[in-house]
């Protein structure tokens, strides 16, 4: 029987590719995205998904979202991958940056996951794969509210995890380094290749290195594996 697992943020970089690689793989893939409705018609166009515009820090647009999917399909797996960032010195963060990133990567992952829950436990097998950040892990200078909202959802990630061990969800996080996507798209090329010095395999990751990661934490290999945060950051020194 065809597994279903539903994607935030399908319509760009890591989310997009995750999606693709999943529905490649012959799961049927559901997808989450706010704005970018072009976007998300070429991928349904593509491959074996279905897309729902959705913001995730709605509540009431996540539940409605949930009830209309539920109606015709079981949840295998959710994985919480949108997010946004913002680089800034601490001081010149506003009160509106900071609700808004922790609003979209910490409330939306909690929105999301709440949403889709129950049919999970009542069938007593899934998986739930939160995106974190090598900043979660570290911290990152200049980007103070994002690393917190990175490092909240490791925390939910691991306490989950125990809580949901006896209905047997798996429940891990990914913490992928510095990826080429368009979050990164304001650096330059300088900036890019001084980071790409600060791994061990000297280079920055693409959205195809985690979405492996993710395939395989789906996967029946990955059945003993919980509470995990996996860094896939090239060696991040």
């Amino acid at each position: 029987m065809q597994k279903t697992v539903v994607v935030t943020g399908v319509t760009r970089g890591i989310g997009k590719q995750i999606a693709i690689d999943l529905a490649n793989e012959g799961y049927f893939v559901i997808g989450f995205y706010k704005n970018s409705e072009i976007r998300a018609k070429e991928l349904e166009k593509n491959c074996n998904i279905k897309t729902f515009k959705c913001d995730i820090t709605d509540k009431i647009q996540v539940e409605n979202t949930a009830k209309e999917i539920l109606k015709n399909n079981s949840i295998y797996a959710v994985i919480n991958n949108a997010g946004v960032a913002k680089t800034s010195l601490f001081c010149d963060v506003s009160e509106k940056d900071f609700n808004f990133i922790m609003n979209t990567n910490v409330k939306g992952t909690f929105l999301v996951t709440k949403a889709f829950l129950p049919n999970m436990i009542n069938k007593k097998q899934g998986r739930i794969v939160n995106i974190s950040s090598i900043w979660g892990v570290c911290g990152g200078s200049c980007e103070v509210v994002y690393s917190t909202s990175k490092s909240a959802i490791i925390g939910m990630t691991k306490a989950l995890a125990r809580e949901l061990g006896p209905s047997s969800i798996n429940v891990n996080c990914v913490a992928p380094g510095v990826i080429e996507t368009d979050m990164i798209s304001n650096l330059t090329k300088e900036d890019k290749k001084e980071l790409a010095c600060d791994t061990s395999l000297q280079r920055n990751g693409t959205p195809k290195d985690i979405s492996g990661v993710v395939s395989f934490l789906l996967g029946e290999n990955a059945d003993f594996i919980t509470g995990q945060v996996i860094t896939v950051d090239g060696g991040f020194i």
